[in-house]
């Protein structure tokens, strides 16, 4: 079996339904319209999407609650075959919710060590700044993790994330160049629903990785560059066909990405949302790029564990891992 490695997921979105009921009830909080009969987030596009996703962080109002997420969260990924995975964490959600942000980190911290522990999935923390709460609010984020990473060595990136119409990428700027300068790993969200000047302007961030960058294929320029640079695609198909990001699977520039040369990971974005997670997302891959199914599973692995923001040391006994499964398989 080709172990998987997931770079993309958001803690407080893949909260599954029946943790936000049973939270929201021991707060007292009202969620009419968040969770349908069957178990399902409302919502209707990627708005009210992102209004479902900010109600569902509401709920989670003390650090151990956070805590008990990330364990859930690891060790679930663990049972689907992950050895390892990075998780975008929203300090602002956390300090809306009553949880300081520090305390919030180091919850989040003691949670995947504890899968660690149990299960031998290793996994990072990658703080956001979220768009739509403001360049103020990003800066802050920024300020943050780099104070956190300085005792926490599971905080190794940054990233930006949220509306991609709300502002310009380039507002974020001065916190990207502050993070780079601390030794983060830089990401941003650009080009899931905008065009390839999103993206331009994230590469104008330093950034190593770019969250979704599927609309990089409306211009075979802006491929051909970020091939060149080596800048890794963290791709979330499922979340791009439910959302209706691409008009349908068939549809999906996947495989012209890859035919560009540029590098790709399959991710899970929102799982419960999406009635998703990190395997299927990996086999929807699989369908979009075609070709041989353990290359193709073992590519996405690899490129995920060399643009993982990790330390060197960890990078090569992960991918030692992944090399003895392939010359297993």
């Amino acid at each position: 079996m080709i172990p998987l490695a997931e770079l993309h997921c958001h803690i407080e979105g893949a909260a599954p339904s029946d943790l936000v009921r049973e939270l929201a009830h021991r707060n007292g909080q009202e969620i009419n319209g968040l969770i349908d009969e069957n178990g399902h987030y409302i919502w209707q596009d990627f708005d009210t999407f992102l209004g479902a996703y900010d109600r569902v962080a509401s709920v989670f109002t003390r650090a151990e609650d956070y805590e008990a997420l990330a364990h859930a969260y690891a060790s679930d990924l663990a049972g689907q075959g992950a050895i390892y995975s990075e998780t975008f964490a929203s300090t602002d959600h956390a300090e809306r919710s009553g949880v300081d942000a520090m305390a919030y980190l180091d919850a989040l911290t003691d949670g995947v060590k504890r899968a660690e522990r149990e299960h031998g999935i290793v996994s990072r923390i990658i703080p956001t700044g979220v768009r739509h709460f403001g360049t103020e609010a990003i800066n802050r984020a920024a300020d943050i993790t780099i104070q956190a990473a300085k005792t926490n060595s599971f905080i190794t990136g940054f990233g930006i994330a949220g509306s991609e119409v709300a502002g310009s990428l380039l507002d974020a700027k001065p916190a990207f160049a502050r993070c780079g300068a601390a030794g983060l790993g830089l990401t941003a969200h650009a080009g899931e629903w905008t065009g390839p000047p999103t993206i331009r302007d994230a590469l104008q961030l330093n950034v190593m990785r770019v969250g979704h960058g599927i609309r990089s294929a409306d211009d075979p320029s802006l491929m051909a560059e970020i091939a060149e640079r080596g800048i890794t695609l963290e791709v979330c198909p499922q979340s791009n066909i439910v959302l209706k990001a691409v008009p349908s699977a068939a549809e999906h520039p996947a495989k012209t990405l890859l035919d560009a040369g540029i590098k790709l990971t399959a991710n899970s974005d929102d799982p419960p949302h999406f009635a998703t997670n990190l395997a299927k997302d990996v086999e929807t891959m699989v369908s979009l790029l075609g070709g041989d199914e353990t290359e193709i599973r073992a590519m996405l692995t690899r490129n995920a564990l060399e643009a993982a923001f990790v330390d060197e040391q960890t990078r090569a006994k992960l991918i030692a891992k992944l090399d003895a499964a392939v010359d297993s398989a």
